[in-house]
């Protein structure tokens, strides 16, 4: 009986999000309300709150749900037995940078950006640095992974080489997000481009 309760609040939470998100696309995040997410999940306004504080708050748990299924598939990734730093790169990166706007426009990218930046101090914030810190972690994982197999040279420091990667993948995706003319595909071919020099010097081969 109870693994049912779980199931029926995990069904009506993941109904939020998908209504939320539907609206943040359609309306914007500013002009989204939470009577009308609400009554397009086909919940109270009560029951709503019983799941979220405040528009933020869920806008907190849609991030969450994209990074936690990107980390996923890059774990699959890092436990493939791949030969190349520069394949192996661009596929994690690539799966982030593909999958980043399933849930997320760039509008709403931008105001989990601006509400992180603006409200340190937040619980939202910590939330999403720390999001930041396990994906950079595991482009670390990655490089850690390649070496042990003799993929990157021994003496790389995989820690400082993959938040320095990841640093600069962010910093991308930021504008990435600003642009609404640029694409995913030319987003992924820069940073390519950019870490082509690193791979080469990193590569044992």
């Amino acid at each position: 009986m109870s693994g049912l309760r779980a199931q029926k609040k995990a069904d009506k939470n993941r109904r939020i999000l998908e209504a939320a998100t539907t609206l943040f696309r359609k309306v914007g995040y500013d002009s989204a309300r939470i009577e009308d997410i609400a009554e397009m999940a086909g919940v109270s306004v009560g029951t709503f709150y019983n799941y979220y504080k405040n528009k933020g708050d869920m806008l907190m748990a849609t991030v969450s749900m994209e990074v936690e299924e990107v980390l996923a598939a890059g774990h699959e990734i890092i436990e493939r037995d791949l030969d190349n730093v520069g394949h192996a790169l661009s596929e994690l990166i690539g799966k982030y940078y593909d999958h980043s706007l399933t849930y997320l426009s760039k509008e709403m990218w931008r105001t989990a950006m601006s509400l992180s930046i603006a409200q340190p101090e937040t619980p939202f914030s910590k939330r999403y640095t720390a999001l930041d810190h396990r994906l950079s972690k595991q482009v670390c994982d990655l490089f850690r992974a390649l070496q042990a197999r003799g993929i990157v040279r021994k003496d790389v420091d995989c820690e400082a080489t993959g938040e320095l990667v990841f640093n600069n993948v962010n910093m991308m995706f930021i504008e990435f997000v600003k642009d609404e003319d640029m694409d995913v595909a030319g987003l992924k071919e820069e940073v390519e481009r950019q870490s082509q020099p690193l791979v080469r010097m990193m590569s044992a081969a």
